[in-house]
């Protein structure tokens, strides 16, 4: 390997225990030297990719953030009727976090205790939003739509907190196929 194979090898091994950290069920518990101890690294590693604990905090962020939008993409771009891209979407979504919850809490709950993430939030909602909102076919009013859009992110991102941290009790099944009602209604011509 070479000394940048070898760098970048010891970030993802920092970023990937970092969504454990960041996304742990009794809240996020990222230090620098907890990331190192799980990575088996020492600090002088952390400090070569990331400059202190809140860039790195806000790196993990992002990357889950980027793999969830690129799984929903994906997901949509694979399917033809809006059902099918629903289903499709739904179950990636829940495929990446519900089955590794980690990375649900990483998206969804980290952002709400987590002090170097105030705002981040907000800075990927337009991203999610806009993925719904282009498949909103049935709803033409732009500005309808562009509600609409809005309105289903926050509901299914409270569905999905409710989820994960266990104030709503419904089986995995119950959860994807509410979830695609959901968006199936919401697409309904306004």
């Amino acid at each position: 390997m070479t000394l940048a194979q070898r760098r970048e090898t010891r970030r993802e091994a920092l970023l990937s225990h970092g969504i454990a950290l960041l996304g742990a069920q009794n809240g996020p518990a990222v230090s620098v030297r907890a990331v190192c101890r799980a990575a088996g690294l020492t600090e002088r590693y952390f400090y070569e990719s990331f400059t202190d604990r809140d860039e790195f905090v806000r790196t993990v962020y992002a990357e889950v953030g980027e793999t969830g939008r690129d799984a929903l993409v994906a997901a949509v771009a694979s399917a033809s009727s809006m059902r099918e891209r629903a289903t499709a979407a739904v179950d990636a979504f829940v495929k990446l976090m519900v089955d590794d919850p980690a990375m649900g809490r990483v998206l969804l709950v980290a952002p709400l205790s987590e002090p170097a993430l105030g705002g981040r939030g907000l800075e990927l909602m337009p991203g999610f939003v806009g993925l719904v909102h282009d498949q909103l076919s049935a709803v033409t009013d732009p500005v309808q739509k562009q509600l609409v859009a809005v309105g289903l992110v926050g509901a299914l991102t409270n569905l999905f907190i409710g989820y994960l941290d266990g104030s709503l009790e419904a089986t995995r099944g119950q959860l994807v196929e509410h979830c695609v009602g959901l968006v199936l209604e919401a697409n309904r011509s306004r």
